[in-house]
């Protein structure tokens, strides 16, 4: 299994910025830390280095391993992939013994059997997030997880269930969003909540981006397009990815959750898919969200064309307006005050922030788990969008919560 994001897009006013140069610009090591005994992680010393497992050892899975690993205060220990091939490219990166790596459809749970293992970060095509990161705490790991937490209400309510689990026993479940890691976005957020642009009464959100994923595409047609040919193609398929609205727009509808504090009452939606790809997943959408208290979120994303990328939230109130992108500026303007903020490097950034506010919070013994409730209620967002735009009609939160519809994918002809 491999989760491989794409580039971030760039916004209207900055230019493109690439997985290398991400890379590049990574923050050096710490120094000084020595491992501990995985029973005496809870709390014990700041200076604990973590025996970390890696699932899903594609494109980002091994970019942000190498960002543990550039942290200091983790040990790669083991690595899991469904694909042989994938498995080694990590291991030989991180040095992993080949005891230690594992593959198949269940050699995550031999990852998690391993002797010592302290942690696992999630990094595989989000169907399979609920189980692996339930099994995880299961097994008394600390859960460092990818965005989208699940492709389906079960799987969001799994995830939500497996936070308050890591919480009774004392574990460290983290949700990787780089947005909600920001000074910049932390700082807007806080002064909406406090009422600084007045009243909130509706929100622009969007996503829209080049065309991703060409490449899956390619090697898909060349496949047998069996099971095996879906997971290598994990982003261009309905069911692993939750389509494009969940695994990627996630970023600008948690922006605008955020924002309203709140989760939508119903939703409106359509769109489809125009680009010429084998996969089920549609490349634009339209969204018109409801919340509470009168506030309209508008949405739309699009996968497709040239020429403007740029994922975005702006924010009007009485009194003011709030505007952000990903990887670009943040701004607050009323007419008695102003905020300029630049999250430029925001895809880095975030990740190296919430790497260690997740050793840091095992650390102190933190395991209040903040980042999970609005992580359920942000991914249900999308699923609403979703649900809303397949059927061309309004569904309201309810009904999609009562439908509890759950995505399938068959796993029979797998290796296990």
């Amino acid at each position: 299994m491999n989760h491989t994001s794409c580039s971030v897009p760039r916004t209207s006013s900055q230019p493109a910025v690439t997985r290398r140069q991400f890379l590049a610009g990574a923050s050096a090591a710490a120094v000084g830390f020595t491992i501990l005994d995985p029973a005496l992680v809870r709390g014990a010393d700041a200076n604990a280095k973590l025996n970390l497992g890696l699932i899903g050892c594609g494109g980002r899975g091994k970019w942000i391993t190498g960002l543990f690993a550039k942290h200091g205060g983790y040990n790669i220990a083991g690595v899991f992939d469904y694909f042989a091939d994938r498995a080694n490219e990590a291991g030989d990166q991180f040095k992993v013994p080949a005891a230690n790596r594992y593959t198949g459809l269940h050699g995550y749970e031999r990852l998690l059997a391993q002797p010592g293992l302290d942690a696992v970060a999630i990094i595989s095509p989000p169907y399979f997030h609920p189980i692996q990161a339930a099994a995880a705490v299961a097994a008394g790991k600390h859960v460092y997880l990818a965005k989208p937490i699940a492709v389906d209400v079960p799987g969001c309510q799994t995830v939500a269930d497996s936070g308050r689990q890591a919480t009774a026993k004392n574990l460290c479940f983290l949700v990787d969003f780089q947005t909600r890691a920001h000074p910049a976005y932390q700082e807007v957020v806080k002064r909406v909540h406090a009422g600084q642009i007045g009243r909130l009464i509706s929100l622009d959100a969007g996503y829209q981006c080049d065309l991703y994923f060409e490449g899956m595409d390619a090697e898909f047609r060349k496949s047998k397009r069996d099971a095996e040919a879906r997971l290598r193609a994990w982003a261009i398929d309905r069911v692993l990815s939750g389509d494009v609205i969940t695994e990627q727009n996630i970023h600008s509808l948690d922006v605008a959750a955020w924002f309203a504090d709140a989760a939508p009452l119903k939703a409106y939606g359509t769109g489809g898919r125009a680009r010429p790809f084998l996969g089920d997943c549609w490349d634009h959408y339209a969204v018109i969200f409801y919340f509470p208290s009168d506030v309209t979120v508008s949405f739309s994303s699009k996968q497709v064309g040239f020429g403007y990328d740029d994922i975005m939230c702006r924010a009007y109130g009485m009194n003011g307006t709030v505007e952000t992108h990903y990887s670009g500026k943040v701004s607050l303007r009323t007419k008695d005050d102003a905020f300029n903020g630049d999250t430029r490097n925001l895809y880095e950034d975030g990740a190296v922030r919430n790497i260690a506010a997740f050793h840091e919070a095992i650390a102190k013994g933190d395991f209040a788990n903040a980042t999970v409730p609005p992580s359920v209620r942000s991914n249900l967002t999308t699923i609403l969008g979703r649900t809303a735009a397949y059927a061309n009609r309004e569904v309201t939160w309810t009904e999609m919560m009562q439908k509890n519809e759950k995505l399938e994918f068959a796993t029979s002809s797998l290796k296990g």
